[in-house]
């Protein structure tokens, strides 16, 4: 991660979950992690923009749900990634998780 670069910063992420978790079948995951992850951006101010899409085109290529998410600087990333919010956000998606896969970059 070259932290020099000006810019803003997307924060890509995504996942497969869990047939059935805590609990929840695939569709009620999937439902309470987008809920989870938009509500983040009234909780933390680093956030300039966040959104959460499920996926709708089954394959075997395809993620279940991602996140896109937009910060300021690496900072604003560090400190949405050590917000307590966000934290309780992941120890959910732990457990409901079998793959997750991110990319952060410059938006120049």
């Amino acid at each position: 991660m070259n932290k020099g670069d000006n810019g803003m910063i997307k924060h890509i992420v995504m996942w497969k979950v869990k047939g059935h978790a805590e609990g929840l079948d695939k569709p009620a995951i999937l439902k309470r992690m987008k809920s989870d992850l938009e509500a983040l951006k009234g909780a933390i101010p680093e956030i300039e923009t966040i959104e959460a899409g499920i996926n709708t085109v089954p394959s075997d290529a395809a993620a279940d749900i991602c996140l896109i998410s937009v910060f300021r600087t690496w900072e604003d990333l560090d400190m949405y990634r050590d917000h307590p919010a966000h934290q309780e956000v992941v120890a959910f998606v732990k457990q409901v998780v079998t793959d997750r896969r991110v990319v952060d970059y410059v938006v120049n």
